[in-house]
């Protein structure tokens, strides 16, 4: 009918602390916050670390569904990831060439009796994992006040 249920959470302060927030997300819950040296209480991930725990979930588990799939060999994945602002100038494969932009490096950490071949579509596949193609495609984010 309408495509796939939307993705809702909920993000709210906490009460405690200056940055901490209450995240749900159905039956889950989790907490974010700042480190101390951004004036928070370092009481979970803060949000761009979020960010790159859904990256690296996705990338995981899109890797692991095509291994599944195709019968390779694959005992283990793991993906280590970090963010950084750098220089647009800097970047020779990048569309921007003013001002800073993000760089996300993913590691993939690959385990089991795999060929090169194999380990080489796998890389490929993590790719294709739906939060990498929304992190790389266009996004609109729109804000809206509640009636409440």
């Amino acid at each position: 009918m309408g495509g796939p249920t939307p993705t809702v959470v909920t993000v709210e302060e906490a009460g405690e602390g200056k940055f901490i927030q209450s995240l749900t997300s159905g039956p889950h819950h989790l907490i974010a916050d700042e480190p101390e040296e951004f004036g928070g209480d370092n009481k979970g991930p803060g949000p761009y670390e979020y960010v790159l725990l859904g990256l690296g979930a996705c990338t995981n588990m899109t890797i692991r569904m095509y291994a599944d799939h195709k019968k390779i060999p694959l005992d283990r994945v793991r993906t280590i990831l970090s963010h950084r602002k750098i220089h647009a100038k800097d970047c020779a494969d990048c569309e921007s060439k003013e001002g800073k932009i993000d760089e996300i490096v993913r590691e993939i950490t690959l385990e089991g009796a795999l060929t090169g071949e194999q380990r080489q579509r796998l890389l490929e596949i993590a790719n294709r994992c739906p939060v990498h193609n929304t992190l790389t495609s266009e996004i609109i984010v729109r804000s809206r006040l509640s009636s409440s």
